[in-house]
């Protein structure tokens, strides 16, 4: 598992931390997991964005649409790109203006409450259930509510391991700080095959 056990966060250049910019970065890299396409694709498509300078709200709504389609296109998300800088743009401009361009505010709204923070999530244009599900699989580490955050795509690739299908279950086998680490690895398991093999070859020897 310690090979695959680095967080999409890690991957994509995110020292995540509870601030605006790296949560919005977050949830940026969330929204872009969550479509159809291979996941080194959105993590390069998430440095791409940042390394054009679209790293907080105000950036992004600022930039134009034809400079986030060439930031999707340098990260090779081709397939989505013309639909994803709308969404993009709109929903920076919704963070801006409900809740001053910071994504703590969003938590704030949620209370305490897990399953409405994941709703309120949802309000960003592009972040369906799986970008909320992935947002909070990640933010578990800084934001404790939300801790075990182990979802089914988890509980999928723990049951190809062999591991205890169970979120409370599973978050005991770690340190709580390692958790976000192991929900990574373990959705890499869920989505392929080879890694779930090879995590279960280290693990023999």
């Amino acid at each position: 598992m310690r090979t695959h056990g680095r967080t999409f966060a890690e991957e994509a250049g995110i020292r995540l931390k509870d601030t605006p910019q790296p949560l919005y970065r977050l949830l940026v890299l969330a929204m872009l997991l969550s479509a159809r396409i291979r996941a080194s694709v959105a993590v390069e498509t998430a440095r791409a964005l940042a390394a054009a300078g679209m790293k907080d709200p105000r950036r992004m709504a600022s930039a134009t649409w034809q400079e986030r389609v060439d930031a999707l296109g340098e990260g090779g998300y081709r397939r989505y790109d013309e639909r994803t800088a709308t969404q993009l743009g709109d929903g920076a401009e919704l963070l801006l203006d409900h809740y001053g361009g910071d994504v703590r505010r969003m938590r704030k709204k949620a209370d305490g409450d897990v399953e409405r923070l994941r709703n309120v999530l949802r309000e960003i244009p592009g972040v369906g259930p799986t970008g909320a599900d992935i947002f909070l699989r990640e933010v578990q580490g800084v934001w404790p509510e939300a801790h075990p955050y182990l979802d089914a795509k988890t509980l999928q690739g723990a049951k190809r391991l062999g591991l205890p299908a169970d979120p409370g279950a599973l978050a005991r086998l770690v340190k709580r700080e390692e958790t976000p680490a192991l929900a990574a690895g373990l959705v890499r398991a869920a989505l392929d095959k080879a890694v779930a093999e090879e995590i279960q070859a280290a693990a023999r020897s």
